[in-house]
């Protein structure tokens, strides 16, 4: 493998087979080392509740809070707090992703498997789900609407929605304004480890929910993990956020560099791939991260992404596809005069991107697509969150008399040889009374 450490990522030519396994692999950290601190706070919230809340929201949010709900007349005061465009923006991205999520709606049909047996499905809302939005360097407020709109449209009864205040208890007011007009039912001024803990166990202020969705720090990426394991559902497994870029020489080197930094800038841990056939495209690509990192206001941050972020240059298109299905990125974009075939060739990806025009950020805000997706190679098992996500599919059956006449001795010839009698008799005392 040529190997070369560039000033601003690594580039690596040419990589054995043998040489892939490193090369997918991700800059995370095993959050079970962490499991100890969230059991503590686990325990505390568990057995002292609201009480235990307000003394982390102290520790960590270094905030003293009376009233742990966020009150009508702060989700007023917050729609003058932010511009109109924003509000604007805000409104026009629900509407698409309201448009794409309600197209996935589940129907149903009834299924004669056999003579009078009938089987179906039916969708039926999660009552109850959780929402974690982080609020720190930045408020996430795209989460709220990629969160809420499909619970909503699902049918949920209740979504409850946690995010840490600032120092003066309040919660950043465009995060407040996506909650409304998502359709979010109650909001509280939580973060953490102890916002997990409510909505897993309950509190009096907080009803314990039954699947908890959204991002986070590892802190809470550890507490979603640990709570999974007895108490609740969670989306999927989370680690740090991700793109893969497959370019070709037809492709814009400043729109590559664009994408690596729309993605590096979300944290130290983020990382960005760029994968190619065509080693002409390095040095433009190098040149021109060079000249967009700068402009960037986390410009550290990126940086420090950037250091396990890769430029890898593969000999053909079938490698390229095959390290892309081994890698599974959660974001993937395709700036290649063959997009198309090559997207048809996808096996496992979060979401995926097509053509010059279509930035990863598009599928962040408003596109209309979900952006909590499946990350460190989870693609490989695990879907983006989707309509689904928020309902559960219950089956059932009815068997007339003529259907447990030509069921009948099927089932009772499987329970006699797995030894369960009473699955036979089951059958038989039906078969008798008829």
């Amino acid at each position: 493998m040529e190997y070369s450490n560039e000033t601003i990522c690594q580039v690596i030519k040419y990589p054995a087979r043998g040489e892939w396994a490193q090369l997918v692999e991700r800059a995370t950290k095993d959050v079970s080392e962490l499991f100890g601190t969230v059991q503590s706070v686990f325990d505390a919230v568990r057995t002292q509740g609201d009480a235990a809340v307000r003394q982390y929201e102290k520790l960590f949010d270094k905030v003293n809070l009376s009233d742990l709900s966020v009150s009508e007349e702060e989700i007023t005061a917050a729609r003058q707090l932010i511009s109109d465009d924003l509000k604007r923006a805000i409104v026009v991205a629900r509407e698409h992703i309201e448009t794409f999520h309600a197209a996935q709606r589940f129907e149903g049909k009834k299924i004669e498997t056999a003579p009078g047996v009938i089987c179906w499905q039916k969708a039926v809302p999660i009552e109850r789900v959780g929402l974690y939005i982080p609020g720190g360097t930045a408020p996430l407020f795209s989460t709220v609407l990629m969160l809420a709109v499909p619970a909503r449209i699902a049918g949920c009864k209740e979504i409850v929605l946690c995010s840490p205040p600032n120092r003066e208890g309040k919660i950043h007011p465009a995060i407040l304004f996506a909650a409304e007009v998502a359709g979010v039912h109650r909001i509280y001024k939580i973060g953490g480890i102890q916002a997990i803990a409510a909505m897993a166990y309950g509190t009096e202020s907080v009803p314990k929910v039954y699947k908890i969705f959204g991002p986070g720090n590892q802190y809470v990426t550890a507490a979603k993990q640990l709570v999974s394991l007895k108490e609740v559902a969670i989306d999927m497994p989370a680690g740090p956020s991700e793109v893969e870029v497959i370019a070709d020489s037809s492709a814009n080197p400043e729109f590559i560099a664009a994408d690596f930094l729309s993605q590096a800038e979300h944290g130290v841990d983020s990382q960005a791939v760029l994968v190619t056939t065509d080693e002409s495209l390095v040095e433009p690509v190098l040149k021109a991260l060079a000249e967009q990192l700068e402009r960037l206001p986390r410009k550290e941050i990126t940086e420090k992404a950037l250091e396990h972020s890769r430029i890898i240059v593969f000999k053909t298109r079938d490698e390229v596809m095959e390290f892309t299905n081994m890698y599974a990125p959660e974001h993937l974009i395709i700036q290649t005069t063959d997009y198309a075939e090559l997207a048809a060739r996808v096996q496992n990806a979060g979401s995926v991107f097509l053509g010059a025009y279509t930035p990863e950020s598009a599928g962040d805000y408003a596109s209309g697509t979900n952006h909590t997706l499946p990350t460190n190679g989870y693609a490989h098992a695990y879907s983006g969150v989707n309509l689904d996500s928020f309902i559960k599919k219950i089956t059932f059956q009815e068997i007339s008399p003529e259907g447990i006449r030509n069921l009948g001795d099927t089932i009772r010839i499987m329970a006699a040889n797995e030894q369960l009698e009473a699955h036979r008799n089951a059958v038989t005392v039906r078969l008798n009374s008829l």
